[in-house]
């Protein structure tokens, strides 16, 4: 019962990485709001873990107060935020990818840690205390081809965790961030652009470990990340990625 007493906002938690640490946070003893586009599988997976269903459009600021609100008249405070949602486009070279999926991959990676962070951060300001877990993507750390926007909105994910951390840690609230590479979860075969055994055994090749990430896998860093245990941890990157990026 590691987070005993806490509440907890999971964006994308609808399936995934998300669920998992949605799952996760609740058996560790989290209230967790479960926010995802979908809310038939928020419904699900906050059926399951107790906690309570939000849809939630994170590319949009009224939808994210919304969110927010929600999670505050029905826990009182919000301790932790992991923002787990997020898109890519499919595999091309960048200049063809269209301007509405560049737009979409930004809006969803990106402006949506704005959008949290400007619901949210006022109220841990004003606890002194909060943890943020940012979930970006070995691709911002080490880029794969064809996935160059992508790469890129995940590398700016990583870049906004430490300027985050630097800046609310006079507040006491911590930000980091988990770098999963690929996982068998909705995403996969938007990344590798058809689903093959041969596609996925490439993939594999470039995983040392021999395996994809499993939701348990980042429920498991994002557990650490976001407990008291990790209380002198802030504007860590941390790579859950079974060696992808040595």
């Amino acid at each position: 019962m590691r987070l005993q007493g806490k509440s907890a906002i999971v964006t994308g938690a609808g399936s995934g990485f998300g669920e998992g640490i949605a799952m996760r946070f609740a058996a560790e003893g989290a209230q967790v709001l479960v926010a995802d586009i979908n809310l038939e599988g928020a419904e699900r997976v906050a059926a399951v873990c107790g906690g309570v269903a939000q849809r939630v459009d994170v590319a949009d600021g009224a939808s994210v107060e919304a969110m927010v609100a929600a999670a505050q008249a029905g826990f009182g405070k919000i301790d932790i935020l992991v923002n787990n949602a997020g898109v890519t486009h499919l595999p091309g070279f960048m200049e063809e990818v269209s301007e509405a999926d560049f737009d979409r991959v930004f809006a969803v990676n990106c402006k949506s840690v704005y959008l949290t962070a400007r619901a949210l951060v006022p109220a841990m300001k004003a606890a002194g205390a909060g943890a943020i877990l940012n979930v970006a993507s070995t691709a911002g750390v080490s880029p794969r081809p064809k996935l160059n926007w992508y790469n890129s909105s995940k590398g700016w994910m990583n870049t906004a965790t430490r300027a985050m951390a630097v800046e609310l840690a006079p507040f006491g609230v911590r930000v980091n961030a988990i770098n999963p590479v690929a996982g068998d979860t909705p995403l996969l075969a938007s990344f590798m652009g058809e689903d093959s055994p041969e596609i996925r055994a490439k993939f594999l090749s470039t995983i040392p470990l021999g395996r994809f990430s499993t939701p348990e896998d980042m429920a498991n860093a994002a557990l650490y990340l976001c407990s008291d245990e990790a209380s002198m941890v802030t504007g860590v990157c941390m790579q859950v990625d079974g060696g992808r990026c040595i």
